[in-house]
């Protein structure tokens, strides 16, 4: 995964859930039908994808899923 629309198909097809891009720089509380348990899901597909551990404290302080994607995929 090197994109943000990859990283936007990812979300969509681990978690199930509807994802316009514009609720890509969203606050998590402000996403339809979004918990911890998706949280946990997309770290787990995240590492799978990338082949890199995610430091889920740092994760879970994450507000949005464009500050999640930019964990993932720096350096």
């Amino acid at each position: 995964m090197q994109t943000i629309d990859e990283f936007a198909c990812l979300v969509r097809e681990e978690l199930g859930i509807p994802l316009a891009d514009e609720d890509l720089a969203a606050d998590l509380d402000r996403l339809p039908e979004w918990d911890s348990l998706y949280m946990l899901k997309l770290v787990t597909a995240l590492e799978r994808s990338t082949g890199r551990k995610l430091v889920v404290g740092r994760v879970l302080e994450a507000r949005s899923l464009n500050a999640i994607y930019e964990m993932a995929v720096a350096p």
